[in-house]
């Protein structure tokens, strides 16, 4: 009850500080003020808005400068903060949503590219498979998959929800898995890439 007490009070700061960042039309560069002045302002614990300003750094929103102050960075979708932040501070999100998720953007990766391997993409993808450890094989293989289709902002939510992935799952797939996904991106059907990770 605390939690989600806790998780609650959270999300209102992370709100009052978007709204008093629209109001005061603050841009990248702008100095925001300190976390005593913001604290007496949106009247709430130094602490929440300590908790707030580092989940908006870990978002890359803002920046601290030492001996100087807090700094708005690159103005960014906010409901894409407020996603973020309730997922990184939900402590009740479930071990299966994570997953889900992941899959999601694996599953998009592959959609995107199928079709579109040459025998080069596949054999330094099979090199890939066969040169790594279990361990490290799903990163690399996805990674070089990424760095195919050209989307950057995939890749940083796959990297995102894969490393709280790793903190709950003890994910692994067998050799064999990986010889299918190759062999499912040849022959261009997607209701085997569904499969694939059902």
């Amino acid at each position: 009850m605390a939690q989600e007490h806790r998780g609650k009070v959270y999300e209102g700061v992370l709100q009052q500080l978007k709204s008093y960042i629209e109001e005061h039309r603050l841009k990248p560069g702008d100095k925001l003020p300190s976390e005593r002045e913001l604290s007496e302002q949106l009247n709430v614990g130094r602490s929440s808005i300590r908790e707030a300003f580092r989940a908006m750094e870990l978002l890359g929103l803002i920046e601290t400068r030492r001996g100087e102050g807090t700094y708005m960075r690159a103005y960014r979708p906010y409901h894409m903060v407020e996603l973020l932040s309730n997922f990184l501070l939900n402590e009740s999100r479930t071990k299966s949503e994570l997953m889900t998720a992941k899959q999601m953007i694996e599953k998009e990766v592959l959609f995107l590219l199928n079709g579109h391997l040459d025998s080069r993409n596949r054999s330094e993808l099979r090199a890939i498979i066969i040169d790594h450890t279990s361990a490290q094989r799903h990163q690399k293989v996805f990674e070089y998959l990424f760095s195919l289709c050209d989307q950057p902002l995939l890749l940083s939510m796959w990297q995102f929800i894969s490393g709280f992935t790793h903190t709950v799952h003890d994910v692994s797939y067998s050799d064999a898995w990986y010889e299918e996904m190759v062999t499912v991106m040849e022959e261009e059907d997607t209701m085997k890439i569904i499969r694939l990770f059902q």
